[in-house]
């Protein structure tokens, strides 16, 4: 079977060789959006430097020089659009997750829908009836983001002067699904899950058990979870500092990058049992490290993770419960202890309360207070 080729605007593989001391060349080839195969290189003075120059090269090769009229196709223009987003992820103004995203919607529905339309034919009806489409075979959450990337590419064509407008402004918003309440492990659950991690052998073989209890113990994402070092971790003090996720970008691998946000960058509180746990793993790993290392000691992928974890949970009965049950867990635990929503907003690492008090927690528990605090509306007793 033949190779498949890279898609337009997209580069290979980044190879590299030693020119002399700090004086590295990194190579890849792209194929053009002319549809040629080149390569191209740069120099730096050291791995990360010379992709650095690399990946900026081969983003001003996709958005230079490069003529968009009415009559390209909006594949060429997404091709450019997304190496525009390439940049701005290796400049630090895009988080790589958002990228991933984008490719993903990009390949597996935009190109197919729309790629091949000319510029001149992205019209209303036409995009309006992608879009209607889209809606009519898949959950809201993946047709809102094909809307925002065919947005982004027909704003980008605009911009280039091949469009006078953007015809997806007048394009109908998409309707959300009803909100899941979120739902949380009670009690009796989390002794459950507990119980049955443990008495899993490949469970205990991929470190789910003390995986998800760092997860209850403080909420973090899993991301958040597995990218932890016990350097991280002051055992006397009790805290643990979350300034890293783990995430995995597009020709570059597995990445530990600092979090999200600001706000992501947090110091939690650890209760008791959580510090003994690292303290354990402490004195059998070295205190050197990852706290929940791949088989070869270094960090392990998320999405590896995720796949495990997915597997336990059915074989426990659990199958509703994902990372993020963990994490809305926490939120239940710490609104029933009476800590306000700005304290577990911080907790979570969220900037903004109502991020917090809308996704993660639930609004079906009434409380009784209301009812003392209404008892004398009317200023006396009705009989």
């Amino acid at each position: 079977m033949p190779r498949r080729p890279l898609p337009v605007g997209q580069h290979g593989e980044i190879s590299y060789r030693t020119l002399g001391p700090r004086k590295i060349r990194a190579l890849t080839h792209v194929r053009d959006l002319d549809g040629r195969r080149r390569q191209v290189t740069r120099e730096g003075t050291s791995r990360s430097n010379a992709k650095e120059n690399l990946l900026r090269a081969v983003a001003d090769r996709a958005a230079v020089g490069q003529d968009l009229t009415g009559e390209s196709r909006l594949r060429e223009v997404a091709a450019v659009w997304i190496a525009e987003v390439d940049r701005q992820v290796a400049a630090g103004q895009i988080a790589p997750n958002t990228s991933r995203i984008y490719r993903s919607a990009l390949r597996n529905h935009v190109l197919p829908g729309v790629g091949e339309l000319r510029v001149q034919e992205a019209t209303v009806p036409r995009v309006n009836a992608f879009i209607m489409v889209m809606r009519a075979h898949h959950r809201s959450g993946i047709t809102k983001t094909s809307r925002t990337v065919l947005s982004a590419v027909l704003g980008h064509a605009v911009r280039a002067g091949a469009l006078a407008a953007n015809p997806m402004h007048g394009v109908a918003r998409v309707s959300a699904e009803r909100r899941k309440a979120p739902r949380a492990l009670t009690q009796v659950e989390r002794d459950r899950w507990i119980a049955a991690m443990d008495a899993d052998i490949r469970a205990v073989r991929h470190d789910l058990p003390d995986l998800t209890r760092m997860m209850l113990a403080t909420g973090v994402r899993i991301g958040e979870c597995l990218a932890i070092s016990f350097v991280d971790v002051s055992t006397s003090d009790k805290t643990l500092a979350v300034d890293w996720n783990l995430v995995r970008i597009t020709g570059r691998g597995l990445v530990r990058m600092s979090t999200k946000t600001v706000a992501g960058e947090r110091t939690l509180r650890l209760p008791g049992w959580a510090v003994d746990m690292v303290i354990r793993r402490g004195d059998a790993r070295g205190w050197s490290g990852p706290l929940f290392p791949d088989t070869l000691g270094g960090w392990r992928d998320p999405s590896n993770t995720s796949r495990s974890l997915r597997h336990a949970r059915d074989r426990a009965g659990f199958g509703w419960v994902t990372s993020h049950v963990f994490r809305k867990t926490v939120v239940t635990m710490l609104d029933e202890s009476g800590l306000t929503a700005r304290e577990i907003a911080d907790q979570l690492g969220h900037a903004k309360v109502s991020m917090t008090q809308d996704v993660y927690m639930g609004r079906r528990a009434v409380s009784g207070g209301a009812a003392v605090a209404l008892e004398d509306v009317f200023g006396e007793a009705v009989e």
